[in-house]
């Protein structure tokens, strides 16, 4: 049998991304595919990546959109040209 699906790897292990229909236990052959795709973060220590990150949100929260801001479409968004 064979079933192509994507994963993350999360804490030690390879978590799909979608559901998939392997019954528990089931042997894998993992293949990641070529790193290059990956970039890696600017900043590589994980507790000033969350530091970062709860600040970021911090700030969400803090200036929210305002419910009168002017709503974009996909086109408007993305240039076509």
């Amino acid at each position: 049998m064979q079933e192509v699906f994507p994963a993350v790897y999360r804490n030690g292990a390879f978590v799909p991304v979608v559901p998939c229909s392997l019954p528990e236990e089931t042997e894998v052959e993992v293949r990641v595919r070529n790193g290059a795709d990956v970039i890696p973060p600017l900043e590589p220590d994980p507790v000033k990546r969350a530091k970062i990150r709860h600040d970021v949100v911090e700030r969400m929260h803090n200036n929210p959109i305002p419910a009168n801001a002017p709503r974009f479409t996909r086109d408007e968004l993305h240039e076509r040209h």
